[in-house]
């Protein structure tokens, strides 16, 4: 029997078609020739609802696609059985490349994407509401020229409660920069190097981490403020609590997913009805779990639940 589950929706602005491949050794000059090559739909919210679906929850994906790469996105994306809600994006869907040599690093590439108008980032304002019965997820990036109030423009349109970010860029700028009570969303999460960059210092403890947290709280920027730590875990800071949620340690495969694993698993606790805080612990879990795993897959059901065991939440 499935769990009670209010609606997600996940919103990805700037998606991308993801290649993953091995490659004996990265040098310049040469013709490198690619191996265990693979394909996948890629961005932001992309992933989180990809991350959803695997944990058995029900996601609505809503994804701006264009071209004939958007075509193959789509196609990939329907193979996994994510249910999708296209909107027409102008040119290519663009693409990004994930290639680990044989000492196991990886050198990551994104393209940038084409670049929307005014009047566009205003139809697809009024069809994220339009589609939006419950949770929103607005993860990755934003396409060139769309506004950096883009985030807080949703957020006033869907209310308090409604939204979770997971943003970058001048769009994490703006947000950090101008909070509007009116227009702050429910849950801001933040990787460790976006929240170091906006400390403007390293945060080497949790102690510091949540110390910054409660400092953005306290400007308005959001609710709840969640921040990664790595292989530390995360924390997670609102309504007068602060906790930090260390997982165990873990054999890293490939980064590549961990943020996007742990905002689907932090979103659907929440949207079966789970306490902030246990939220946060399952989330901690997805993350580790979706390091485990090559190239760029996610997390896996099975191994969630054996770290989530494993899991520990410290309250602060």
């Amino acid at each position: 029997m499935k769990m009670r589950q209010d609606p997600i929706l996940t919103v990805t602005l700037n998606p991308a078609l993801d290649l993953s491949a091995r490659v004996p050794h990265m040098i310049a000059g040469p013709k490198l020739r690619l191996e265990q090559t693979r394909y996948e739909p890629g961005g932001g919210g992309v992933n989180v609802a990809r991350a959803i679906s695997l944990l058995e929850g029900e996601v609505l994906a809503w994804v701006a696609l264009g071209g004939a790469s958007g075509a193959q996105h789509l196609a990939l994306l329907q193979a996994q059985a994510v249910p999708v809600h296209q909107f027409q994006a102008p040119g290519e869907t663009r693409q990004s490349w994930a290639v680990t040599d044989a000492d196991g690093r990886q050198y990551r590439l994104q393209l940038p994407g084409e670049a929307w108008d005014a009047s566009l980032a205003r139809a697809a304002l009024a069809d994220i509401v339009a589609q939006a019965t419950g949770l929103v997820v607005l993860s990755g990036s934003q396409p060139p020229g769309v506004d950096p109030g883009f985030p807080q423009e949703i957020a006033t349109r869907l209310g308090p409660g409604r939204l979770i970010v997971d943003i970058s860029g001048p769009a994490l700028q703006e947000l950090h920069d101008a909070p509007d009570l009116q227009s702050r969303p429910f849950v801001l999460r933040l990787d460790q190097a976006e929240a170091e960059a906006l400390a403007g210092q390293a945060l080497t403890t949790a102690a510091q981490t949540i110390a910054f947290a409660k400092a953005l709280l306290e400007k308005g920027v959001a609710e709840y403020l969640c921040v990664a730590r790595g292989a530390d875990g995360s924390v997670l800071v609102g309504n007068g609590a602060a906790h930090h949620c260390v997982p165990p340690q873990v054999d890293v495969v490939s980064k590549v997913g961990a943020g996007d694993s742990f905002t689907g698993a932090f979103a659907l606790a929440l949207a079966r009805g789970v306490a902030p805080v246990d939220a946060l612990c399952f989330g901690t879990a997805a993350a580790a779990a979706a390091v485990m795993t090559p190239g760029t897959e996610l997390c896996r059901p099975e191994d969630v639940t054996k770290v989530l065991a494993a899991c520990t939440a410290i309250g602060f």
